[in-house]
Order: structure tokens, then sequence, then C-alpha cells
């Protein structure tokens, strides 16, 4: 079959459709996308499935990132699509897995952009032959920054990710030994004077001024993975990509029953897949617990490398080691000294009874600059506004 009979009937409506969830999906597709479209199909036809994929995935995609995308979007939309979105919106409920089970990169935001609203799926009833074990619960936005993420279902999860990824993050500046010229600056630019002297010759000579360099602080996340923090760590992960995406100097480590680095993991900009390859990096993930073993790694291996000018450091853990508190103060006595400052961030002090009865956490608040909680929307934002004045 040709593709001359593109411009009208069902095979033009549904490019429109591929190309509206492209862009709901987030693939940056123009307003002339569905017209590039259209000539593709017709440059190459229908007759193989895989000419009119790659005709498609021409004209497009334009960036690397977006290629996973494209290519579950294609998957879903192209088996049929008067049908895929509503098989998704039975599946979506399902996104709340096993911590072993790996999402391909992409396949969240177009499950995202494809499912109807959350509303019509509940008035939907699911095919006879469809199982789901879904728990459904509609949260307005004051209601949701104020949810624990433990208690949230997986539609909840999926917004809290995108309120997480358009925050507006920055961290405080320290000054350098470095100076840069400023017709304000509180300093004479003496070299610079007497160049301008010499091209004034006689009479008035302007005086040059200068202050110094200003530069971001670098910010060293230190992560608890075990089984007591999946979920909060799950979503710190979120924020510190959003935090690597929008700065550099940005390093990220977690720790369970060991120590990994996974800043460069991080470093993708593309959220599904940096996060898919940082879980794939630690192997103790959702394992024990050993903040004094993951301390002592962390202050022999790279303590000198990343805090030698001075970083914040946001050590995200609830204490409970099952160790107790072996090593832990001496450790994190050794961290603070090392760094500018030091931040605890602990779901636990989402309880209002809360009190430090176990070893871990009282060997580890005697050397702590700030002590803050970490369980929801709010106390994220209230980090992010912190870090500018730490």
């Amino acid at each position: 079959m040709s593709g001359r009979g593109v411009t009208s009937g069902a095979l033009l409506a549904n490019l429109v459709g591929f190309v509206r969830l492209l862009r709901q999906a987030g693939v940056r597709v123009g307003p002339g996308a569905t017209l590039d479209a259209v000539r593709a199909v017709e440059a190459v036809g229908v007759a193989r499935r895989a000419d009119f994929r790659w005709a498609l995935h021409a004209v497009l995609v334009h960036r690397r990132d977006d290629h996973e995308v494209f290519e579950r979007a294609f998957e879903v939309f192209w088996r049929d699509p008067s049908r895929a979105p509503a098989e998704l919106a039975d599946l979506l409920p399902k996104a709340q897995r096993a911590a072993a089970e790996v999402r391909r990169p992409g396949e969240r935001r177009v499950g995202d952009a494809a499912a109807p609203p959350l509303r019509s799926v509940r008035q939907r009833r699911p095919d006879a032959a469809t199982s789901v074990d879904v728990f459904l619960a509609w949260s307005g936005q004051e209601l949701l920054k104020t949810r624990d993420f433990e208690q949230m279902s997986a539609e909840e999860v999926e917004a809290a990710r995108r309120v997480i990824a358009a925050m507006s993050l920055d961290v405080s500046r320290q000054r350098t030994r470095r100076w840069r010229a400023h017709s304000r600056g509180g300093h004479i630019d003496l070299r610079r004077t007497l160049r301008g002297s010499v091209r004034a010759g006689r009479g008035w000579i302007p005086l040059a001024r200068r202050r110094s360099r200003e530069r971001p602080l670098e910010v060293v996340i230190l992560c608890d993975i075990s089984g007591s923090m999946e979920r909060y760590a799950r979503m710190l992960l979120h924020f510190a990509h959003a935090l690597t995406a929008s700065r550099a100097g940005v390093h990220t480590f977690l720790f369970s029953t060991r120590l990994t680095n996974v800043t460069h993991e991080l470093r993708d900009r593309d959220v599904d897949r940096a996060l898919a390859a940082a879980g794939a990096a630690a192997p103790d993930w959702s394992g024990g617990t050993r903040i004094g073993a993951g301390l002592e790694a962390f202050n022999r291996l790279w303590s000198r490398r990343v805090l030698g000018r001075g970083a914040i450091v946001l050590l995200v853990t609830d204490g409970l080691d099952r160790e107790g508190a072996e090593g832990i103060g001496k450790e994190a006595a050794l961290l603070r000294r090392s760094c500018k400052r030091l931040v605890w961030l602990n779901p636990l002090l989402r309880y209002e009874g809360f009190e430090p009865k176990a070893e871990g956490i009282r060997a580890l608040l005697g050397h702590v600059d700030d002590f803050r909680p970490m369980h929801d929307l709010e106390s994220l934002a209230q980090l992010a506004d912190a870090l500018v004045d730490l």
C-alpha cells in the first residue's frame, strides 16, 4: 500500500494523534511536525512497518534523549491507536512495582501522556479478561504537598515527581580568591588603573575597580537506600537529578551496606534513564543499613575529592543502623570538619512525638548543623529554599 491516501481518512487522524502523544510525552515536536510526518509517510508508504517507523523517526526525533520515548510511543500507539490510551489507563495503577523491576526509559512519560484523566478511569469498567488490583486516591495540589511519600498512590507519586522536576533550585554562593572587573567594586584594580593611565596621558586618571568572584557552593548528597528508606530515597533521587540538571558541582552517593557513586548516572538529562542507571549501579538497594561503614568509605575515598572547596553535605537517612552506633560518631565528626555545613534529612521527623532513642540517631545528632524532615513535597520545597541561605 502506498502513502498517497494519507491526506485524508483514518491514517491522517492517527498521525495527528501520534504527534500529539509525542508532544505530551515531552518530545520536542513543533507545529509543522504533523505535516512533516505526512510527507514522510507519503514518500515511503505503509507497506513495510520498519520503513514507516524510521520515516516517522527521521522527521520527529531531533535529540538522542527522545529516541527511547519515540520507540515506546510507537510500540504502544501503532499496535491499536484507538485502544492504546484505554489499555494504558488500566495498567497505569500497576506502576507501583517491586523495587527490583526497572522500567524502560520513556515508558512512564508515554503512559502519562496516553492515559486519560483519573476520573475517567474510575468511571470505565475494565474488560472481563483484565484483572487489575488498583488503589486510586485523588488529591488536590495542597493535599499532595503534605502527603507522606510512603502513603502516596501510584498516580500521586508520578505527580510528585513532576513537581520536583519543575522546582526552581539554587544554592548559596561564596566568594573566591579570584577577582573580576566591576564598576562599583570595593577595591581598586591597580594593574588596570596603570594601563589606563598610559592611554589617558596627562591629566585625570580613571580608577579601575574590581570585586571578588562568587561561585555556587558544591552540594554532596549521601542517601541511605536501605529497606526502611526505599520510597524516600527514590523521591530524593528525583530531587538530586533536578539539582544536577540545573547546575554543576552536585555529587550524589548511595549507601546501604556499601557506598556507590551515582553522580555520572544522574547527569543524564532523561530522568527515566538516569534513575534506572543509578538503581542498576547500586547492588545493595533495599538492603540492610551500615551508616558507619558508608560514612567511613566516603571519608576515606571521596572526601578530599569533592569537599575540597567547602561543600554542603545533605545526609539522607533515618539513622536506624543494624550495627547500632558502631563508627557513626567518629565518621560523622570527621565529615563535619571536612565540609562547610552538614544537613541531616530524616523522614522520622514527620512524627510529632519523635525522640532520638536509637543509638545511631544519637550518635549523629551531635555533629550536624541542621536537622530537617524529608517526607513530603513541602519538606523538599523548604529544603530547596534553605539551600540559598545555607
